[in-house]
């Protein structure tokens, strides 16, 4: 690229001499949002010192991208916030997105902007693996805390960016991922299974005490119990010897309401014909 473009600053901290060895601070850093491309308008990245164009993605890129919002949205954590392509000013000379983040929600005291992400997901397609391995570097180096890739060319898989070793590490698929950010583990086999993803979300969907799914849970325990009341009736008034036709055995079956379910299991220990015990229905 032309690193004279305007607008460019390319002076990376720490470049040189003893202060390339100390870790780098706060104050080495340039806001978060003091960005080298403009936000919304280009396609640009910049990867130390290097512009890249953000292409728009292929399906095996893109649905995998979806996957990912729905699953972390669904585990995110109550005082976290997920982001798309969240365009982050990560070091002097590196202005890029990840495809999906998770950052503290509100505003960083010590700095009076947004919180830097702490978990970064970035999808591997077409892209170059080159720019993926120095996006993490850089991420990694300006505080992000975990950075996980999903590779959908070839076998899939998910790694986790290994800052000592400096390589993607294979993540097991029957493992999970545990995180504050997250409010219950993430199977990684869900980044990888759409079938997965659902069961992951309806689990932190109940961890966070979701109406509907505790609407669900109740009309599910009810029923549950329903049916065994009617069995039970069913079971009395054969063990003492009443008729129950068709039509009869069909309706206590149905019935979901347990209350009056309860007051049939008392008639049919009493009753001589089955008529006697649903006779309020």
């Amino acid at each position: 690229m032309d690193e004279k473009r305007a607008g460019y600053n390319f002076a990376a901290p720490g470049a040189s001499g003893a202060a390339s060895l100390r870790l780098p601070s706060r104050a080495d850093f340039p806001g978060l949002d003091d960005h080298l491309v403009v936000p919304e308008v280009t396609r640009d990245e910049v990867i130390k010192g290097r512009r890249v164009v953000a292409h728009p993605a292929l399906p095996a890129h893109g649905d995998e991208h979806s996957e990912i919002d729905f699953v972390v949205r669904g585990l995110v954590a109550p005082g976290y916030q997920v982001s798309t392509d969240l365009l982050t000013r990560v070091a002097g000379d590196s202005d890029f997105a990840s495809d999906s983040s998770i950052r503290r929600k509100g505003d960083d005291p010590a700095t009076g902007s947004r919180y830097l992400e702490e978990i970064a997901f970035e999808v591997v397609s077409t892209q170059n693996e080159r720019n993926v391995a120095e996006k993490a570097e850089e991420m990694c180096r300006r505080g992000v805390r975990r950075i996980f890739a999903i590779f959908v060319q070839g076998p899939r898989r998910v790694c986790e960016w290994s800052p000592e070793n400096r390589r993607w590490m294979p993540l097991e698929a029957g493992g999970r991922i545990d995180d504050p950010c997250l409010i219950t583990p993430l199977a990684v086999s869900a980044l990888l299974d759409a079938a997965q993803a659902d069961d992951a979300v309806v689990a932190a969907l109940k961890a966070k005490r979701n109406p509907e799914i505790l609407k669900l849970e109740a009309a599910a325990e009810s029923k549950g119990e329903a049916r065994g009341t009617a069995e039970a009736i069913l079971k009395i008034l054969a063990a003492r010897g009443v008729a129950v036709n068709q039509t009869q055995r069909e309706e206590i079956l149905r019935c979901s309401d347990v209350p009056r379910l309860s007051r049939w299991v008392v008639r049919a220990s009493l009753a001589t014909s089955a008529e006697e015990v649903t006779a309020d229905s």
